[in-house]
């Protein structure tokens, strides 16, 4: 059984159908693409149209941002041999987490733990140690 349209669809799927024929589709770009569609799975589902509107707007709330920032700074340092550097990186690592977890104001448990702080203390003990003999 057929939908019933109503008079404003009918109208709409009219005008649709007469750019068809008119050539108005063609070339647009990206025909014959697949969809680039953006990875919310991070952004809880309630807030994830608020989020992609102020996306499509420029206007990326911080927290996505620092999210970002963290994932970005997990992949730099799963490759990185340099031990100041990677040090320097979980340093940053942990900021970026002590920052989104400070900025939420929900439960602690919903808290990002920080990476890599058991050793870095131990490292940082090392260090220490070593300076001290």
């Amino acid at each position: 059984m057929a939908s019933m349209l109503t008079g404003f669809e009918k109208i709409v799927e009219e005008r649709i159908q007469q750019s068809i024929r008119k050539g108005d589709f063609e070339g647009l770009q990206g025909a014959g693409k697949p969809l680039e569609l953006e990875d919310f799975s991070n952004v809880p589902e309630d807030l994830r149209m608020a989020y992609k509107i102020l996306k499509n707007a420029d206007c990326v709330p911080p927290e996505i941002e620092t999210r970002k920032e963290i994932l970005q700074t997990e992949a730099l340092l799963e490759n990185m041999t340099d031990e100041r550097e990677r040090l320097k990186t979980i340093k940053k690592l942990n900021f970026l987490i002590m920052k989104l977890n400070s900025a939420r104001a929900g439960s602690i448990q919903l808290e990002i733990p920080q990476k890599y702080e058991s050793k870095l203390v131990e490292r940082m003990d090392a260090t220490h140690m070593r300076a001290k003999i």
